[in-house]
């Protein structure tokens, strides 16, 4: 039993350092609906409530998780967001980022011109159901969410489900599946 809860902790430790990446399929399958959710969101450090149900009417959605504001992979996945929602936009998604961690950072996070940049909206989990109920969870730090993108269609199912530790491939990953969706593939 003390040599398996040691090479899960030297897994998660690896993990945590960037040395390896963990690939894995998101906890909710393609295909699945999308559980609803409302939640105090922060664009450009400006509170506002979102409503999932309310932004699919517009277009897909892409939901992504990350575990917690100013950390260094979270800073690096939101600053690629950033980059691209311009790319996101012309084909009518809508991002948004979700965390369960340093929930009281996140309207700062949001507005951040090294990471968020106010280009997408952040929003604070503050106890942790929305992460609970797209099965986001960091397992190395129970409380916070996971590294989980989701590409929601209109019709609420799920397009695409992605799981990686890293952050470095979750925008190209969500970006072709919403490109997928818009030309009806």
């Amino acid at each position: 039993m003390k040599a398996r809860v040691l090479a899960l902790a030297t897994a998660a430790a690896v993990s945590v350092s960037g040395l390896t990446a963990i690939a894995a399929h998101a906890a909710l399958d393609q295909g699945a609906k999308a559980p609803e959710f409302k939640a105090t969101a922060y664009l450009a450090g400006e509170k506002y409530d979102f409503d999932l149900d309310k932004e699919l009417k517009k277009g897909p959605v892409v939901v992504y998780f990350f575990p917690a504001a100013f950390t260094t992979g979270c800073q690096i996945e939101a600053h690629l967001f950033a980059e691209s929602a311009d790319k996101f936009k012309a084909e009518g998604a809508t991002i948004i980022g979700v965390t369960a961690g340093n929930v009281d950072r996140v309207g700062e996070f949001s507005k951040d011109t090294r990471y968020c940049s106010g280009k997408f909206p952040i929003a604070a989990d503050t106890d942790g159901s929305i992460a609970k109920l797209y099965a986001s969870s960091l397992v190395f730090k129970p409380g916070w969410s996971g590294r989980d993108s989701y590409v929601i269609a209109k019709d609420h199912k799920i397009v695409l489900s992605y799981s990686n530790l890293k952050p470095d491939d979750h925008v190209s990953q969500t970006l072709a599946a919403v490109t997928k969706i818009k030309s009806g593939g």
